[in-house]
């Protein structure tokens, strides 16, 4: 089962350590993060206590949730306890490729009304909650959660629009890298991330980053299906079929050069 599935305030109970439990970190208070990610940080990881948060931009498919997915992985990797709320898409697959350990990752797909009841209590216990922002928090609201985030020594990562964060991070810009003159497979996807915050991070900075990583970048055989990871950070098994002079005769009428995704048998 990738990760675990809680449900409910008992199960939360169950989960999360007592605030007076020691720090399973053993007291360090900024959590790695991969190193192309640094200098978007004021403390070149994530430090406990605060609040980062990543915007989801127009559209909401905008790569986002690959960044959470880069943000939580060397803390993931490194031992820490990690949670994401509110997030039914969320990819177990593309987290373990980047090396999140699904046996320290808690999944709540659907909150309920309860939404802050669930975010305060794994704040209590659990080192990154990251949690897709619902339309109508108050500010009221969102700042006890920041608030009991700095108590307990968690890093809050909102998923959406949250004013008064520390850190925004947001993909403003992407381009994907793989396709050739009429073939090809989608590989990797270079973007460009913005930082503004408040504070020792209230300069904007920028920087370009590949998602996935090069790290995680392979060749893939032409006769095999492509890996495309969408910008949700999502495995899905396709292929890409050149449509012109050569190729087979398309089902219905084509441009020439335009590229077909056929879905996977």
């Amino acid at each position: 089962m990738a990760g675990r599935m809680v449900v409910g305030s008992a199960a939360l109970a169950g989960l999360v350590r007592p605030a007076s439990a020691p720090d399973p970190a053993g007291g360090h208070r900024v959590l790695p993060v991969a190193p192309e990610l640094t200098g978007l940080l004021p403390n070149r990881g994530l430090r406990r206590g605060s609040t980062i948060a990543v915007a989801t931009g127009q559209p909401r498919r905008s790569g986002g949730t690959s960044l959470v997915l880069a943000l939580l992985a060397e803390a993931s990797r490194a031992g820490s306890w990690c949670a994401v709320v509110g997030v039914p898409s969320f990819g177990a697959g593309a987290a373990a490729e980047l090396g999140i350990a699904l046996d320290r990752l808690a999944l709540v797909p659907h909150p309920g009304p309860e939404w802050a009841t669930v975010i305060a209590a794994l704040i209590d216990g659990v080192d990154v909650v990251v949690t897709a922002v619902p339309t109508a928090v108050s500010a009221s609201v969102a700042n006890r959660l920041a608030a009991r985030a700095r108590q307990r020594g968690s890093v809050l990562v909102p998923y959406g629009r949250w004013d008064g964060a520390d850190v925004t991070l947001q993909v403003v810009r992407g381009a994907w890298e793989g396709l050739g003159q009429g073939r090809g497979r989608l590989r990797r996807r270079e973007v460009t991330v913005s930082a503004r915050g408040r504070g020792a991070a209230a300069r904007p900075k920028e920087i370009k980053v590949w998602l996935p990583g090069d790290g995680l970048t392979r060749v893939i055989p032409r006769s095999a299906p492509a890996d495309v990871v969408s910008a949700t950070g999502r495995s899905t098994a396709g292929r890409l079929r050149p449509v012109g002079p050569g190729a087979a005769t398309p089902a219905r009428p084509s441009r020439r050069g335009e590229l077909t995704l056929v879905a996977p048998s």
